[in-house]
Formats: C-alpha cells, structure tokens, sequence
C-alpha cells in the first residue's frame, strides 16, 4: 500500500465527484427531500378523524359528550340525523366511525346506570381502526371521570389503569419514523453511489487505464471507498442534525456513540455496494440491483416503519441478514431510550460482522485482471 498512490486516487474520485452532481445530490439534497418528505407528509398518527355523530334525543349529557368529541384534535365530529344515514355514509367512506348515543343514553347515566354507547369503526386500515377505537375509549373515559367530577362523586370502576409510556410520551409517530430515516438515507448514500463506482469505470473504459498502472486492487478500492465515506457521514450528520433541531426529535444517547455506529453501518452499506460494482459491470444493472438488495429490504424489513415481532416467523429469521435491522434498532434506542449497551453492542457486533463479511468476499472478488 503507497501512501502517494493512494492519495492521488483519492483525489481524483474527489475531483470527480465534483464533476458529477448526482452524487451531490444523492448525498445531501436526498437526505432533505427524504426527511421532509417523512417527518411532515407521512404520520402514523390520527388527526382529525371524520367522525358521524347520531343522537337520539338531545340533552344536557349527550351535548357535553359531543363537545368532548368537538374539542378533540383526534376527531371530526360530523352530525347526522339517524342511524340509517350515518351507515350510507360510513358505506361511501365520508367517514371513518360513527358514534350513536341512543334515546336512553341520559336517562340511564342520571339513573347511575351504565349508559353504553355504539361504535362503528372502518376496519380497511386495521391499524387506523386500532387507533381510532383507542382514542374514543380514552376520550370516554375522560367524559366519565368529569362527569363524576361534576357530581361531586368518586368514578366507580372496576379495574383501574395507570399506564406510563417509555421512551416516546408524546406518542408521536415522528420521533419513531425519522431516526429509522437516517438508515434509509445512509443506505441510500452508501450502497447506490458505491454500486455505481467500479461500474462506471468499466463503462468509461478508464479501468483499464487503472489496471495498466502500477497502483494495486487494494487501492483501487480504498481510494474509491474514501471519498464516498465522507459523503456518507457529511450526509448522516445532516440528517441528525434536521432530526433534532427542525422536527425536535430527542437525542437521549451520546451523540459520538451515534456517530460510531454510524460510521460501522456506512461501512457495511459501502462493503454491499462495493460488492454490487465489482459483479455488475454495467451502471443500469448496478443501480438496479442496489435498490432491490439493499434499499427495498431496509425499507421494508428493518422494522424502520413495520414491526418485525409482527411479522411471520421465516420472515423474521430473513430480517437478520438486512444490515439497516441492526442500525435501525442502535438510531431508535440512541434518539429516545440513551445509550442501552446491550442494544447497541449486540447489534454492533453483527455490523462488524457484516461489514467483514461483505469486504471479504469484495476483495476476494477484485483481480487486477481485464477478463
């Protein structure tokens, strides 16, 4: 290894990153579009739910219920005269949920009885019916419990639930979506450029030229390699520091923890795309199978929006060869749970692993050889 040689390829795939603004873009401008795309226009959480409202006969209760139900960013409460109508609706998807408070719904709660009230929630999205059954539940318990407030009565129910919720409080979908983000961005810049590097080479016909001189394949590839790490990390530490100071997504862990980790992970998406340039000669077919082996499966099986207990047992023992499933689990504990060592060295390990693995098998692959 010439430390002169190394440093003019180095150079020269730095001059030529300049010349090639894609690269650029891919690195720093991606990132922006990616995170503003996801932390403002994708949420996993209701708001403004259309909500038919359908009330018997209005009262003093029923009028306090439906003003919890107005006061709520959760709903959009929407009247409708009977039962019959609010069900057309629901059918023509105008609304999400009804809520039907039935002709014996005051008369019971002044009687002390239980007044139940009927719920209907469209079940297409499972997860936003989960969600929107959850929330009135929540909204009416709170009913309850001022109602027995007003009453100057304690609340009696049988079962009492004191929940605390970790890591999250807030309960918003953002601090989950945009840490997992960050490994899709990393994915993106470390694998896609990388796959593209030795391919363009071979379409050029300048690896040839590299080939006839007297530098060697190990730095041929570590002078490819260098440049696109820097790219990879400027990208990264853009992408923290939107997380935290435009969307205010918490950084619980240490940030130089995080900026290790995330060397490790780059390293192990340069070591995939690495090895995608040197089987595919071709720039198309390179981009192509960078995208199917590495961004598609770090979008869909690294629990970075899906949960992977959630998922079939075969399709969970696959996730263990995605790269982005250990990266997304060290960026999820480090943002909103801090530095939980056994997450982050247990997973680190199989980076390590991964990145020694896939660098192996790139060099082994590499000849200094035209055939």
């Amino acid at each position: 290894m010439n430390r002169q040689r190394l440093h003019g390829l180095v150079r020269k795939e730095f001059l030529q990153i300049l010349r090639d603004p894609s690269a650029i873009a891919i690195a720093f401008v991606l990132p922006v579009f990616l995170l503003l795309l996801f932390g403002y226009g994708v949420s996993l959480d209701a708001h403004h739910v259309p909500l038919a409202v359908v009330v018997d006969q209005p009262t003093a209760q029923t009028s306090s219920f439906i003003g919890g139900l107005q006061q709520s960013d959760f709903f959009d409460p929407r009247p409708y005269p009977t039962i019959v109508a609010a069900r057309a609706a629901l059918m023509r998807r105008k609304v999400t949920g009804i809520v039907w408070l039935r002709g014996d719904f005051s008369r019971d709660i002044l009687a002390g009885k239980t007044a139940p009230v009927a719920v209907w929630v469209d079940g297409v999205d499972a997860n936003n019916a989960n969600i929107l059954q959850g929330y009135l539940q929540g909204m009416w318990q709170n009913w309850l419990q001022s109602q027995a407030d007003q009453a100057g009565q304690p609340l009696t129910v049988p079962v009492v639930a004191e929940s605390r919720i970790w890591f999250n409080p807030a309960l918003r979908s953002r601090d989950f979506l945009v840490p997992g983000l960050i490994a899709l961005i990393m994915t993106l810049i470390g694998a896609l450029l990388t796959a593209l590097v030795v391919a363009r080479e071979w379409e050029r016909g300048t690896m040839e030229a590299l080939m006839a001189s007297p530098v060697t394949m190990g730095e041929i590839l570590l002078g490819k390699l260098a440049p696109y790490f820097v790219l990879g990390m400027g990208g990264m530490l853009l992408s923290v520091a939107m997380a935290v100071r435009l969307f205010a997504v918490p950084l619980i862990g240490s940030f130089w923890l995080l900026l290790a980790c995330s060397a490790l992970f780059l390293l192990v998406a340069l070591s995939m795309g690495l090895l995608i340039s040197t089987l595919a000669k071709n720039q198309f077919v390179a981009a192509q199978v960078a995208v199917i082996v590495t961004f598609l499966p770090a979008f869909i099986l690294s629990g970075f929006i899906f949960d992977i207990n959630s998922m079939p047992a075969a399709v969970q023992f696959l996730t263990h060869i995605v790269a982005a499933r250990y990266y997304v689990a060290i960026l999820q504990t480090l943002f909103l749970a801090g530095n939980v060592w056994p997450v982050v060295l247990s997973n680190s390990a199989a980076l390590v692993l991964m990145a020694l693995l896939f660098f192996g098998i790139a060099r082994r692959k590499s000849r200094k050889r035209l055939d």
